[in-house]
């Protein structure tokens, strides 16, 4: 499939996009107060056999969403690694969708960040997830990347 459809107003490209994660997109971004969307647009490359976005990619993408949109909620400009992570397959994703992430911090203790996520393709639910991240002791320097500045 061609990619030919828009990108939604305001995404830019994942500046931290690197390695494996660099595989999984191109991953797109959209900052706004305290929150930042991670998005993608569904291609050959992210499809099953049967056509819809891969289960493994959805995994990946909505723990980047929750690491990125927890980072923006808290203020935080560590890499934020996740411990834990539970996740439901709510719907399949077609090829060519617009996948959009959203994060919801749901507790921040001394040491970890409780979150949740919701995926949508094209505005209709697909996957949620709720994870824990480790909130690094000192400067989180193990990070390979300079993180973003919030706008």
């Amino acid at each position: 499939m061609k990619m030919t459809k828009t990108i939604p107003e305001g995404f830019t490209e994942f500046p931290g996009a690197m390695g494996f994660i660099e595989l999984c997109g191109p991953l797109l971004v959209k900052y706004e107060e305290g929150a930042a969307h991670l998005g993608l647009r569904v291609g050959d490359q992210h499809c099953n056999p049967a056509n819809i976005c891969h289960g493994g990619l959805l995994m990946t993408f909505a723990d980047m969403q929750l690491g990125v949109g927890a980072q923006a909620a808290s203020g935080m400009r560590v890499f934020l690694p996740t411990v834990h992570m539970s996740c439901d397959f709510v719907a399949p994703t077609p090829n060519g969708a617009w996948l959009e992430g959203r994060t919801q911090v749901t507790r921040r203790t001394r040491s970890m960040i409780f979150a949740t996520c919701t995926l949508t393709a094209d505005g209709e639910t697909v996957f949620s997830a709720s994870g824990i991240m480790k909130i690094p002791s000192g400067n989180g320097t193990f990070s390979k990347v300079a993180l973003p500045s919030l706008k």
